[in-house]
């Protein structure tokens, strides 16, 4: 009991000491941490963060540079090291560009304090000094930082520029790269295909049978999600394209428009729409782990195949049209279109075969030799295929019947198969086998991708020209939507035109460029390059600044009318604003938002407004010459606009030009006479010149009308006359009250003028013409005579003996009758007669 309690107590204390000595410890690290966290952390300046930025890159260039040395047989592992080379040049010049504000504000700091003192002068402050030198040594230390930016960013685009390089070796190499033919290779061949192809079975059937145990529905569920995205792609394409996806067998003779249009789409709408069925089975038999690594690739090579003849065979079928005559698109008769349609897809077939097998012996590790005689094999095929094409007779018989025999091919398109024929043949048997399956394959593929793009820029071509889209469907269909007129439907078929331009190259283009040997890597780096730097010498363009540059600007634009709009529509007009002050605010506002917009859109695009200022000045000194024109309009309409002599809407005089203002803008004035005839007078004419305007501050205006009657009439009853029609006109106004005068004793008649007050001068033509009318009347009722204008003219007895003779032969022939009547005979006469002053006639 007593070595119990002796133990016990042991244990307690050595318990005790070690709980204390646990709670000693913490104590102590609960103090070490408060007295760190009392401590601030270090902040990196952006100069430090600069300099951590270059040693990462540094360190990154160099695993580039290993990568680069291992991997210069593979063509994709270099791809993706230059896809890294460019993201890390980028990176590069990022820090560079992070550094430059702050050394602009140095140096600009540096420029405000000056230089030190020199001897002699008086000392700065030592505040001064110290501020001084604390820039100076973060600028040198910035400059260090940037010379060692530019080192990298040199040692990376040289890195850049020799893996493509190495790219380019490789594929030369790869190309031109020549192999022996001879018997025993092809034997080796033969039993090394024998073995593939057994393990090739054994292969698929394990893994068709591991799929249907237990990736079942993962692979229903892919498929399924495939045809989904294939399906509403082609519905999608036959609702918006369906009437160019389908020929109509009830149209005798298509137009050329049609054929193209159908040619085209027909070939993309349904390859892509079989391509995205692939891809997107792919993509989803692949996520779904439905794929062994061994298997993935020879499925991915079968949708390639299926793909590329599928392509091959829609291209036949809308070029050539082999069983439809009156739709084809090149003089064929109907057996060289059969015959060479049929040629083609064999082709494809082959070349679709040959790289399946050949992504098969990949997988399978077949010996190389394989590869080589089955691409033998094929480009010998194709070979003798262009050459026996060459001796057909596939092309229209003249007289235009397609059922007609064919005749020869033109001599020198003959030529060019048999050459091309041959070539690939005695290039595969030379041992140039990688040559002749890359021409082979450039011939059926590249050769159908550029005859469609060609096609689709015929269509565009076709559509867009003037007065041709209207008798399409789409342009139909637009006519009956949206209510369209002959002139927007020609330029919606522009518009059309030009989105046709885009698909074709923006879907070839691509292609082509995968054909020759580009990788997807390639084309993103080259999108990217293109929409985020383009360099022009020593200026770099950002086309995806400049878009977005553009946006803004018609953005603040569309504000800018919409603000026009409301304000004259909703304030202006309920506050009844004067039209001229309407039209000032319009102008101004917008002006001031096309300046806005303008300014926005030059910032968002990238381009620095300072760099402008060599621009001001060199227009500074053209004002001065030659641009002052220019300014002295554009000055004098803010004047127009602000002092506002005249607005729109007034009646004006200037010089030869009268008529309503229609616009004021800051370079000119729109004068719209009242024939309709727009006269465009510059504003300095208006402010240096006399205007006169008829409505400058009401529209009240005198209108005349002159009246003249014989010296017969009584005048006090012809201005009562006057003044009693004036009063029964509503629009002439009582105070002022008509008025008529008496102007003067004329040389044949009483001459009045008529004077009556207006309140709106625009209705004076047809007063004047109204009361004109009634004038006349009323002169005829009451028997007053408007005289016509008369000259007194005297003859002389001794007269000319011709004139005499003239007169005598008229008087004395009236009572011939061969002569004509003497009513028409007496007018020449009595204009050679004159009046007295008491009107008698004289002789």
């Amino acid at each position: 009991m007593r070595l119990r309690s002796i133990l016990l107590r042991t244990i307690l204390l050595v318990t005790l000491a070690l709980a204390g000595a646990h709670f000693k410890g913490a104590a102590a690290f609960a103090q070490e941490a408060q007295t760190q966290a009392a401590v601030p952390a270090p902040v990196d300046t952006p100069f430090d963060q600069a300099a951590k930025e270059i040693d990462k890159a540094k360190v990154q260039l160099t695993a580039l540079q290993d990568g680069v040395k291992q991997n210069a047989d593979n063509d994709d592992a270099l791809v993706g090291l230059a896809t890294k080379a460019d993201e890390l040049s980028r990176a590069v010049i990022t820090i560079s560009v992070n550094l430059r504000p702050r050394f602009d504000q140095i140096k600009n700091r540096l420029a405000e304090i000056g230089d030190p003192p020199k001897d002699g002068q008086p000392p700065e402050a030592e505040i001064v000094t110290q501020e001084r030198n604390t820039l100076a040594a973060e600028r040198a230390q910035i400059n260090a930082v940037t010379g060692d930016a530019e080192n990298l960013s040199i040692a990376v685009t040289k890195l850049v520029n020799q893996i493509i390089e190495m790219r380019r070796q490789l594929f030369a190499d790869t190309l031109f790269k020549r192999t022996e033919v001879s018997a025993s290779v092809i034997d080796d061949a033969a039993g090394a295909f024998v073995h593939e192809v057994s393990e090739f079975s054994q292969a698929l059937s394990s893994w068709a049978v591991f799929v249907w145990k237990f990736k079942r529905f993962p692979m229903f569920a892919a498929i399924f999600l495939s045809l989904a995205s294939a399906l509403i792609l082609l519905s999608g394409s036959y609702r918006l394209f369906g009437a160019y996806l389908r020929r109509d067998e009830a149209v005798e003779e298509p137009s050329y428009i049609g054929r193209l249009s159908i040619a085209f789409w027909s070939t993309l709408i349904r390859t892509l729409a079989l391509s995205v069925l692939l891809v997107t089975s792919f993509f989803f038999l692949n996520g779904f782990n439905v794929l062994r690594p061994d298997i993935a690739p020879v499925i991915g090579a079968l949708f390639g195949t299926i793909g590329l003849v599928y392509f091959v065979g829609r291209f036949v079928n809308a070029i050539f049209a082999p069983r439809e005559p009156r739709w084809r698109l090149v003089r064929l008769s109907n057996l060289g279109a059969r015959s060479i349609g049929y040629c083609l897809l064999a082709m494809a077939v082959v070349n679709g075969l040959d790289y399946l097998f050949g992504t098969v012996s990949e997988a399978m590790g077949s010996p190389l030799v394989l590869t080589v005689i089955r691409s033998l094999f094929a480009a010998l095929i194709i070979g003798m295929i262009l050459i026996t094409v060459s001796f057909g007779k596939p092309m229209l018989a003249r007289n235009g019947d397609p059922d007609a025999p064919g005749r020869h091919w033109p001599r020198g398109m003959a030529i060019i198969l048999r050459v091309v024929g041959a070539s690939l043949i005695i290039a595969a048997l030379t041992g140039y086998v990688g040559l002749a399956r890359f021409v082979a394959t450039q011939l059926i593929i590249t050769g159908a991708v550029v005859a469609t793009m060609y096609v689709g820029l015929l269509s565009g071509k076709a559509i867009s020209r003037q007065e041709s889209f209207g008798d399409t469907f789409f342009a139909r269909f637009l006519t009956r939507r949206f209510n369209l007129g002959p002139v927007a439907i020609d330029q919606a078929g522009l518009l059309v035109g030009l989105a046709i331009y885009a698909v074709a190259l923006i879907v070839g283009v691509p292609l082509i460029l995968l054909l020759w040997g580009f990788h997807v890597q390639d084309l993103q780096i080259i999108v990217y390059r293109l929409f985020t730097e383009v360099r022009l010498g020593g200026i770099s363009i950002s086309l995806l600044g400049i878009c977005t540059g553009i946006l803004l600007f018609a953005g603040v634009y569309l504000l800018t009318r919409w603000l026009q709009r409301w304000l004259d529509g909703n304030v202006m007009a309920r506050s009844h604003v004067d039209l001229g002050v309407r039209n000032s605010v319009k102008t101004g506002i917008g002006y001031l938002g096309v300046g806005i917009a303008a300014i926005i859109g030059v910032s968002a695009a990238g381009i620095d407004l300072s760099s402008f200022a060599l621009v001001a000045s060199a227009l500074s000194v053209g004002i001065g010459f030659g641009l002052q024109n220019i300014v002295s309009n554009f000055v004098s309409g803010l004047i127009l606009l602000v002092e506002r002599p005249f607005k729109v809407g007034d009646h004006v005089v200037s010089g030869t030009a009268e008529g309503i203002v229609k616009r004021i803008s800051v370079r000119a004035t729109e004068i719209e006479t009242f024939r309709k005839q727009s006269i465009i007078v510059p504003n300095s004419e208006l402010i240096n010149g006399l205007v006169g305007n008829w409505t400058h501050r009401n529209k009240i205006g005198r209108s005349e009308i002159p009246v003249s009657v014989s010296y017969n009439a009584d005048p006090q009853q012809v201005m009562d006359i006057l003044l009693e029609l004036t009063a029964k006109i509503p629009l002439v106004m009582r105070n002022p009250e008509p008025h008529v005068e008496f102007l003067r004793f004329g040389p044949y008649s009483l001459d009045f003028e008529l004077r009556f007050f207006l309140a709106d001068m625009g209705d004076g033509m047809t007063v004047r013409n109204n009361l004109r009318i009634e004038i006349l009347r009323r002169f005829k009722a009451e028997g007053i005579e408007i005289p016509l204008p008369q000259s007194d003219l005297t003859i002389h007895r001794d007269a000319p003996p011709v004139l005499a003779n003239a007169v005598k032969e008229r008087t004395d022939g009236r009572d011939d009758p061969k002569n004509k009547p003497i009513e028409e005979e007496e007018r020449p006469v009595r204009q050679l007669r004159g009046r007295t002053a008491d009107g008698s006639l004289k002789s």
